[in-house]
């Protein structure tokens, strides 16, 4: 087997060791998995330290290559007792150095091992804010490989590929496993291409993006148009829309709803069948004018910058009687749902679904400190392969 471990690129330039840190390889077990999936190792003085491409239970000896503040950061040099759901990575461009690509850093392990530590993080993550039994088991992707529907490729008109792990290096890719058979083949296509001059960054940027999804083709791309969002999963993207239709038709009645980024409509479509209206919102106007154009029944689409509080307040007249709240934010979740909360006082049931615990958890305790109660959460894994899990979550006043 196999093991990329190595130092990442400029790592110990960038994290430089304290006067006085001692250096000397360690020994120590693997205790947890940190937010963005690295081994947490505890030093016999008790100094902690992350470490990428490991797993909890697993032994082994440490070097360490930086610190920051309290944070110390190391790399396995041998595992003295590895995981029995260790596996030969399936890509080639796998690993932990600048020479790797770090999109997919859970590569080495089997499939229900990842599931098993994603159910385990999301129980944590929603410690004292619902008991365990409302946490239903996760839906597992039906393709651990081949299931990505969208990417982004970056390219200085000679390479082209995705980022190296911790650093800005781009990684030239040949081959991408996860990527659907569509993409694949957009992948291939595009590499034929080069070098492409066209795809030269723009002064002081060290690359270009190139945007892809099922929609588009090699010849039709151009560097640095972003595409409309949707989820990168299509066959847990369909298990998603089904879960939000069995809320809406559980419903008692037709509810006056507000979407919050709505994107082109992805459940739009779904809420347009059981909602008496859908005030449906999101800050990408491209997104908000294909939404438009498909003039579902009952839905306004509107554009407003939901990460400010002048963009909430802009949404007053339209979502005062609104009954149903629906969102689906990035990462950053929703920092002004109490400014939305204060204006949308008819609100008694939220469907929230979320793409990072941290935020979530955040937004949810907003939304129970204002007479909300957590009464069922679904982790769905969109992203095999990646310690990023999904959460649909119900929240009723």
């Amino acid at each position: 087997m196999k093991r990329r471990y190595g130092k990442r690129n400029g790592q110990r330039s960038a994290a430089k060791q304290r006067q006085g840190e001692r250096s000397e390889p360690f020994s120590g077990s693997v205790r947890d998995l940190n937010s963005q999936g690295h081994g947490v190792v505890a030093r016999d003085d008790g100094r902690v330290f992350f470490v990428p491409g490991v797993w909890p239970g697993e032994e082994g000896v440490f070097e360490v290559t930086g610190t920051k503040g309290r944070i110390g950061f190391a790399q396995a040099l041998k595992l003295t007792h590895p995981s029995p759901d260790r596996i030969d990575p399936p890509c080639p461009h796998h690993g932990f150095s600048g020479e790797y690509c770090g999109g997919c850093p859970w590569q080495f392990m089997s499939y229900p091992a990842q599931l098993q530590a994603k159910a385990t993080r999301v129980t944590s993550a929603l410690a004292g804010l619902c008991q365990d039994e409302l946490i239903a088991p996760i839906w597992g992707s039906p393709q651990a490989l081949g299931y990505r529907n969208r990417a982004q490729f970056k390219s200085d008109g000679k390479q082209l590929g995705y980022m190296a792990a911790g650093s800005r290096n781009i990684v030239d890719i040949t081959v991408c496993p996860i990527l659907n058979e569509r993409n694949q083949q957009t992948l291939a296509d595009l590499r034929q291409r080069l070098p492409e001059p066209a795809w030269r960054p723009a002064r002081q940027r060290a690359w270009s993006t190139l945007h892809i999804d099922d929609d588009v083709t090699a010849d039709t791309i151009t560097p640095e148009q972003r595409r409309p969002f949707r989820q990168g999963n299509t066959e847990q993207n369909q298990r998603m829309i089904q879960w939000l239709e069995a809320q809406l038709a559980a419903l008692n009645a037709p509810p006056a709803a507000v979407e919050l980024f709505a994107g082109s409509g992805n459940f739009t479509q779904v809420m347009a069948k059981y909602c008496s209206s859908v005030l449906a919102v999101d800050s990408f106007a491209p997104a908000i004018e294909e939404l438009a154009a498909r003039e579902l029944r009952g839905v306004t689409a509107t554009c407003a910058d939901l990460a400010r509080r002048d963009g909430v307040s802009q949404l007053d007249a339209q979502c005062e009687n609104a009954t149903l709240l629906v969102l689906d934010p990035p990462r950053d979740g929703f920092a002004e749902m109490g400014a939305l909360l204060s204006r949308a006082v008819e609100l008694n049931t939220a469907l929230y679904i979320s793409c990072d615990l941290a935020t979530y958890r955040r937004d949810a305790q907003i939304l129970l400190a204002s007479g909300f109660a957590l009464e069922s959460v679904q982790p769905v894994d969109l992203f095999p392969q990646t310690p990023h899990v999904e959460l649909l979550s119900v929240l009723r006043r």
